[in-house]
């Protein structure tokens, strides 16, 4: 994913959308925040949330990446290993090799923040590094992305290509095997931390 570009105007629609989402739509607001570190936040068009808005003060990265929104919902590590486990075993541009990556499915992830189910959602992912990208959720359902937690066995390590990598088998996908390694994953975005989600 050598083309890691933020894209601005995604970012910028996702934050100019969620407000008028929080408007419109009744939210099941859970009682508690998650009872370990957060590593993934969706916000935006979900019917669940168990934190407040972005606060530039404190959720600094996520405001340099012109991220806003007025409520949202925190998962933390234990909540995806408790999910249903998918592995895949991709060949990956850095060094060639197939590897074994785990974890849930991200249609399951977002169905457990509430988000809608239509083909034409929209899903902007945001990465640690800026890097953001907008695929539909027919698309997600179509490569089953996962949440990959592991890579070999092993945590992914925040610094590296982690904690979470939204990752799909683009070996078993016909479209993007025949493309060079280096371009088959730019919907796929390692450093994953923030989803935002679009109603269209």
């Amino acid at each position: 994913m050598n083309k890691r570009q933020f894209l601005t105007r995604a970012a910028a629609l996702g934050a100019a959308a969620s407000p008028a989402f929080a408007a419109k739509r009744e939210h099941e607001h859970a009682t508690t925040c998650a009872p370990s570190p957060v590593i993934l936040t969706i916000s935006g068009a979900i019917a669940r949330s168990n934190r407040g808005a972005l606060n530039p003060s404190f959720d600094q990265l996520m405001a340099r990446h012109q991220i806003k929104f007025s409520e949202a919902y925190g998962i933390d590590l234990p909540l995806l290993a408790g999910m249903k486990t998918v592995t895949i075993e991709p060949t990956i541009e850095y060094d060639a090799h197939p590897h074994k990556f785990s974890g849930p499915l991200l249609t399951d992830v977002l169905a457990h923040a509430g988000a809608p189910t239509g083909d034409s959602t929209q899903i902007v992912m945001h990465a640690v590094d800026g890097y953001a990208v907008m695929a539909t959720l027919d698309k997600i359902r179509g490569y089953r992305f996962i949440v990959a937690t592991q890579m070999d066995g092993k945590p992914l390590p925040l610094g590296g290509l982690g904690p979470l990598w939204a990752i799909f088998d683009a070996d078993r996908i016909p479209e993007l095997a025949a493309k060079p390694l280096k371009d088959r994953f730019e919907l796929s975005p390692w450093g994953l931390y923030h989803i935002q989600v679009m109603r269209t």
